[in-house]
């Protein structure tokens, strides 16, 4: 935490113990005096003129996962690296196995990093050990930056006991008996030590010295595929960011078709020199395979954007990630449209994905009953991608394909209340009257009776008679007669349901 030169030395401060004290300063409030836990009236004997800000925990976090999301450029596996115990410690983890070496090593990846970091106006402290826990211990309580392979337990003797990541209370307690630093402890049996201090102890230290493996949690996924270009000079035009990710897509299509698959979720990160990340993801309605289509769908996402694409002093590294792939099946080829079948209908889909997003691209889709407002519903395309048409889909159907000559192409939502001269007891309407236009009607046809879901409306539901009638000026309609009379009520109410064309 550097400020300007100009400016006050800047703290942190929170209650702790019952007192307002220290728990962040910058470099130049360091260099007067200020340490952590002071209480801020002896800070301010000290330094008079202290610029004072409390803690904000959500502030604090959101700038550490911020951190988090620029650090990705290096590795997938970015973490953070809290501990339970030590509530105000935050730190990062990173597991930069097998990526050191696209950067130089692991001697130009920690200095690019640190540049970079500093850069932004951040001090920072880096430790590469062979375990989490060491590079923790060594990051806050040791001098050296690399530790060489198997040499990180020699490296944390000497360090206090504060360096495994323990409770304050038991740090307190273990220096009570003269155990201070963690030589003292890495040696002695380990059952008494467990008895009077708790399991814990043993797991952190068997962690720090690699005796029992850490794993550590990303905070993304870590992606199936990646590929990324990386730019001397930061790209900023629309038209060299369209270019770079046709390119991306061309390199993931190789891999993806080794494997025998098709991108189904990709997420595309742009990562600006200033520290910012971009995030822009599409998701397709069937496994995709076309590096031109993909690229589409991600102009159509920019293009579908509030706020245009903010590229400020230039993203200096852009990469595409494989989030979900499923199994691609090659589709026939259509000899006179050239496109495989089914192309056209899917490319559509995934456009309208990628600009209103995939869910609100949605079909109609057959339910199992036989009341006409409740036998349909909408479900978004994509998901029936991930599945195919089961028996009992291809039966609804079918039966629905065959009452469609039955049904009415218009169907209101809920049925309209009329009034009806009919022939009792189930006869069909003679005349009626709806929004407040009369009609007489010269055929009519039916009643298809339909019982009602007790299961669902209860016992008291009625059944439902349906006829389909045409008045004299050659309009066509479909009502029905609301109850059975004399056994369900003795005024049934008549109610428009649809229009035939």
């Amino acid at each position: 935490m550097d400020a300007h030169p100009e400016t006050p030395p800047v703290v942190v401060t929170d209650t702790l113990k019952n007192a307002i004290r220290i728990v962040a300063f910058d470099q130049r409030a360091h260099a007067r005096g200020v340490r952590l836990n002071q209480t801020l009236s002896d800070a301010r004997a000290l330094v008079p003129d202290l610029d004072c800000h409390p803690a904000n925990v959500e502030a604090n976090r959101a700038l550490l996962l911020t951190i988090a999301g620029w650090c990705e450029r290096y590795t997938p596996l970015v973490a953070l690296g809290s501990a339970p115990e030590i509530a105000r410690d935050h730190g990062l983890f990173m597991d930069i196995t097998g990526c050191a070496h696209l950067l130089g090593g692991e001697t130009a990846l920690m200095a690019d990093l640190e540049a970079r970091l500093r850069a932004q106006g951040l001090s920072v402290r880096l430790c590469l050990a062979d375990t989490p826990g060491a590079a923790w211990a060594m990051a806050r309580y040791g001098q050296t930056r690399i530790i060489a392979e198997g040499g990180h337990g020699a490296a944390l003797l000497p360090l206090s006991l504060s360096a495994l990541r323990l409770p304050a209370a038991m740090v307190a307690s273990l220096d009570r008996v003269g155990l201070k630093t963690i030589g003292c402890i890495a040696n002695l049996p380990r059952a008494p030590l467990a008895a009077r201090f708790g399991a814990r102890l043993l797991q952190r230290l068997d962690q720090a010295l690699g005796r029992e493996a850490e794993a550590i949690s990303p905070i993304l996924p870590v992606a199936e595929l990646s590929t990324e270009r990386r730019y001397a000079e930061p790209v900023t035009h629309q038209d060299e960011i369209s270019h770079a990710i046709a390119g991306l897509a061309a390199g993931i299509l190789e891999p993806l078709e080794r494997r025998g698959l098709g991108l189904r979720h990709c997420r595309l990160r742009l990562f600006r020199v200033d520290g910012q990340v971009s995030h822009l993801t599409v998701q397709t309605a069937r496994p995709l395979r076309d590096a031109k289509m993909i690229a589409r769908l991600f102009e159509e996402r920019i293009a579908g954007l509030h706020d245009d694409l903010d590229a400020g002093f230039g993203f200096d590294l852009i990469r595409l990630d494989v989030v979900h792939a499923d199994p691609f099946e090659a589709a026939q080829a259509d000899m006179m449209a050239g496109q495989a079948a089914g192309q056209g209908h899917d490319a559509l889909v995934d456009r309208l994905g990628a600009r209103l997003g995939l869910e609100r691209v949605q079909r109609f889709v057959l339910a199992d009953t036989h009341i006409p407002e409740r036998s349909f519903g909408r479900q978004p395309v994509a998901s029936f991608g991930a599945r195919k048409p089961t028996m009992g889909d291809m039966a609804l159907e079918l039966e629905a394909f065959s009452e469609t000559t039955t049904r009415p192409l218009i169907l209101f939502d809920r049925p309209e209340r009329m009034q009806t001269i009919a022939e009792v007891p189930d006869g069909p309407p003679f005349r009626f009257r709806w929004r407040g236009v009369s009609y007489e009607v010269a055929r009519s046809e039916g009643p298809e009776r339909i019982a009602c879901e007790w299961w669902r409306d209860g016992r008291g539901a009625r059944t439902r008679d349906y006829f389909r009638v045409e008045d004299r000026q050659g309009y066509r309609f479909w009502l029905f007669r609301h109850g059975l009379y004399g056994r369900e009520t003795d005024d049934p109410s008549w109610y428009m349901h649809g229009l035939f064309a």
